[in-house]
Order: C-alpha cells, then sequence, then structure tokens
C-alpha cells in the first residue's frame, strides 16, 4: 500500500511539473490589474546605424533622369534576377572598413551613419561635383531589407522583411512563431554592435514588452529561443501526453518491483 501511495505521489508531482502551463505558451499577456485593453506605449526607437556587411539600396532621381543614369545601375549585373536577387546584385554592400562604392562617385563612408546621415552625405557629393541646384537632386536610401536569422526551438534560418521597421512579434511570427517546447520567457536577442555583440532578453509572454528598447528588431540581429527543461525529461507537452508517459513509467516500475520481489 505505501508503495502504490508513493507511486501515485511520484507521479502527480512529474505531472505537475511536466506540463507546459497555457500561460508559458501565450503571448503578449495582460497582467490581471489591468482591465483597459489600450495600451499607451512610448516608442523610443534610435534610429538605425549602418553596420559593416549591411546593404543598401541607393537610387539618384533628377529632373533629366538620363543624367544621372550612371548612379542606378540597376539589373545590369543580372537581368534575369527575382526582386529578392536584384537587391544583392544592385545594392551596396558595406565592406569591412565601412565603405560602398558608388558608381563614379567612388568609395563613400557610411560606417556608423543613419540613412538619413547617408542620404545628406550623398546629396550634398553629388551638389558640390556633378550638379546645380536646379537638378532638383533626389537621392533615396535605405536598408534592402531587414536581415536577421533564428535559432533554437523556433522556424530556423534566416529571414529578409521588406519594412522600415519589424517588431519581435513580427519576427517571430514571419519565422513560423515559436513550438511547444520553446522558452517564450527568455528569448535571447544576440544584437550587433560596433564594440561587438550583447546578447538582450526579453519575455515575449509579457505584454510589456511592447515597451522595451528591444521590441524592435534590427537588421543581423539572431533571435534565439531555447527549449523548455521539459524537452530534455521527454514527457510531453500537454496533460495526455505527461499522462501516457507516466503511465508507461508506473507499469514499468511496477513490473519490475513485483519481477525482483517474488
Amino acid at each position: 500500500m505505501r508503495y502504490r501511495s508513493l507511486l501515485f505521489l511520484f507521479a502527480t508531482l512529474l505531472a505537475l511539473s511536466s506540463c507546459v502551463s497555457t500561460k508559458q505558451m501565450s503571448y503578449l499577456q495582460e497582467h490581471e490589474e489591468e482591465v483597459d485593453s489600450i495600451i499607451k506605449v512610448e516608442r523610443l526607437r534610435q534610429p538605425y546605424r549602418i553596420q559593416v556587411g549591411d546593404l543598401l539600396s541607393i537610387r539618384v532621381k533628377a529632373l533629366d533622369q538620363e543624367l544621372v543614369g550612371m548612379f542606378n545601375p540597376v539589373g545590369e549585373a543580372n537581368p534575369n534576377a527575382t526582386t529578392e536577387e536584384a537587391v544583392y546584385f544592385d545594392g551596396f554592400t558595406v565592406d569591412d572598413h565601412g565603405n560602398i562604392r558608388v558608381p563614379t562617385m567612388g568609395e563613400i563612408n557610411v560606417l556608423g551613419f543613419t540613412e538619413k546621415e547617408v542620404r545628406e552625405k550623398i546629396e550634398q557629393k553629388l551638389l558640390d561635383e556633378y550638379f546645380k541646384e536646379e537638378a532638383n537632386i533626389f537621392v533615396t536610401v535605405k536598408l534592402a531589407g531587414i536581415r536577421y536569422t533564428t535559432l533554437g526551438e523556433i522556424g530556423q534560418g534566416s529571414q529578409v522583411v521588406y519594412k522600415d521597421q519589424v517588431t519581435i512579434m513580427e519576427a517571430i511570427a514571419n519565422a513560423g512563431g515559436i513550438n511547444d517546447y520553446g522558452d517564450r520567457e527568455n528569448v535571447q536577442i544576440i544584437r550587433q554592435y560596433p564594440q561587438g555583440e550583447e546578447v538582450h532578453t526579453v519575455d515575449v509572454t509579457d505584454i510589456d514588452i511592447m515597451k522595451s528598447p528591444y521590441y524592435y528588431i534590427q537588421p543581423n540581429d539572431m533571435i534565439v529561443v531555447n527549449p523548455l527543461p521539459r524537452k530534455a525529461l521527454g514527457l510531453g507537452t500537454t496533460g495526455l501526453e505527461v499522462f501516457r508517459t507516466v503511465s508507461s513509467l508506473i507499469v514499468l516500475a511496477t513490473s519490475i518491483y513485483f519481477l525482483t520481489t517474488r
């Protein structure tokens, strides 16, 4: 009788500690004391500063478009390329020294500059060396998509989103979401800075993440979702899975007990 009681207690504790709760699997949960679904978020997103390896799309326009054609080598490298391939072939990659090579203008240092600052830099260079104010030069400088990588308990691989800004929730959804074994409360963002890489941890189950400075991802971010301890135990995520596993363990333990006590 005592043996059965111990087995029952062991099974109960194992089941309670092994199930992945709804709270651990739900995104953007509000606090219990909050009843208003409208969240005032003060977004202080800092402008992104260009880093080594970034891919820039630069276009120059003017009243006479033929005059600026030499600055827009669209489709020259591979006219049959798809949209994403065209960005790769026609874009400008920031080299190890923080420079890009623009036709006719040569090398321009862009490391640590924002898109706006690079645009102003190119516009000024064009006006100083090639055109007059009357040409109405119009320059656009944009990152060729936000590229990031996902690893762990999430769809793994490199992703590209062609938007000016992407939230961590959009990035996760675009990668296929976090699976049942993923630790949503400790999602790691490995971010590149001029001085090196830093690791930031966010909780995507908490709605307060919308106030986090890491709510918006940056180009070259790596999103890592580590597994919950339940995966290592191999007991399952749902109550039914845990019940089946525990039942099998109890049957095995009982069989061994009777075999060894005969």
